[in-house]
């Protein structure tokens, strides 16, 4: 479980990240501290900073006398997500083809040559991080200090809840894959060549095929509303 490579904190900070992403722990799943302390060597102190960095990015939630726990996906955040995703996705996609620098599009290149390895030879898991590590290099190129939190946040249930993407079960599912992976070309491209207007559209091109794919599980029953546009009051 430690990676004998990193410290203490740093190795419990990126076990916690991918288990969570990767529905190793569940939403709502509590955090067993001294297990952990136990298994990084970590004091309470130390731990707890942790437990307080991810809280901060949205990974887990902490209760007062009651310990941490991984952060819930009910009814209302999955609405939420569906309604929120794709604005701040073409968001995000518009500003990283303003402001991405050279050596971030190396980063994002050889993000994209991890993402089509792990297609080939990787488990789902593999494919969802290596997706996840594509996307958040572009919400690094961005850099708006308002969208990348609301981004972050965002990339963390659209692993949890996509992870039947990478699990293809019919042909379709397979060749969504592929369309995803020849998406990310084009986003690269469109990010290189500083076009915004193409950015944004394949942003919403890519949102859409795995949008599809996810709403077959985990689309709340009574959610009707188009995507991007709020609900009427009914009041």
């Amino acid at each position: 479980m430690k990676d004998a490579g990193k410290g203490p904190k740093a190795a419990l900070y990126d076990h916690l990240k991918t288990s969570i992403l990767t529905m190793e722990l569940r939403p709502g799943d509590d955090l067993d501290e001294a297990g952990l302390s136990d298994a990084f060597g970590l004091s309470r102190t130390p731990l707890r900073e942790v437990f307080r960095e991810l809280a901060g990015e949205g990974y887990v939630e902490l209760r007062a006398g009651r310990g941490a726990r991984v952060s819930e996906m009910s009814h209302t955040t999955l609405r939420d997500f569906f309604l929120a995703a794709p604005m701040i996705y073409s968001a995000i996609m518009r500003l990283a083809a303003l402001n991405a620098t050279a050596d971030q599009i190396d980063h994002l290149r050889a993000a994209q040559e991890d993402f089509r390895a792990a297609l080939r030879d990787g488990s789902p898991a593999d494919r969802a991080l290596a997706n996840n590590r594509f996307h958040e290099i572009t919400g690094e190129m961005a850099a708006n200090v308002y969208l990348l939190p609301s981004f972050r946040r965002l990339l963390i249930d659209h692993a949890r809840i996509g992870m039947t993407f990478y699990q293809p079960r019919t042909n379709a599912m397979a060749d969504n894959l592929s369309t995803a992976s020849d998406q990310h070309d084009q986003i690269i491209a469109a990010i290189e060549a500083r076009d915004p207007d193409a950015a944004a559209r394949l942003a919403d091109d890519h949102w859409k095929l795995s949008r599809d794919q996810i709403e077959l599980f985990v689309m709340p029953g009574g959610l009707t509303a188009p995507l991007g546009t709020l609900p009427k009051s009914t009041a």
